[in-house]
């Protein structure tokens, strides 16, 4: 199985409560495809670079996953029916994308918190 990264970028106009049910939704697609989750990093309302829709934000979703090709064509298409879905963006991972989430998640790059947690001691 090949390893899965989709953002997708939700209407600000849904409460906290209708997009968390719209993320379970495309999660369900994924686990009950045969997909397994690997990591997800909810974003939350941010300014969108320009507007779409003629809406300047929206909630931002990341899910990380590894799961079988066809799988994809009926996730994207499951995004496509959902009005709450303004964009989304599915690409596969490579061996580099992969060590570069691995290092994310392990915290790799939080050296700046480090230091300054470091000089605060001292």
């Amino acid at each position: 199985m090949q390893q899965y990264e989709s953002v997708i970028i939700l209407t600000p106009l849904l409460s906290d409560d209708a997009a968390k049910e719209a993320i379970a939704k495309f999660k369900s697609i994924l686990t009950e495809g045969g997909a397994e989750i690997v990591a997800e990093d909810n974003w939350g309302l941010r300014k969108l670079a320009y507007p779409i829709e003629k809406k300047s934000t929206g909630y931002y979703h990341l899910t990380e996953f590894k799961a079988p090709g066809e799988l994809i064509k009926k996730l994207e298409v499951e995004y496509k029916r959902d009005e709450r879905v303004m964009r989304f963006l599915t690409i596969a991972l490579d061996k580099h994308a992969l060590a570069f989430n691995e290092k994310k998640r392990s915290g790799a790059f939080n050296k700046k918190t480090e230091t300054k947690t470091e000089e605060a001691s001292n």
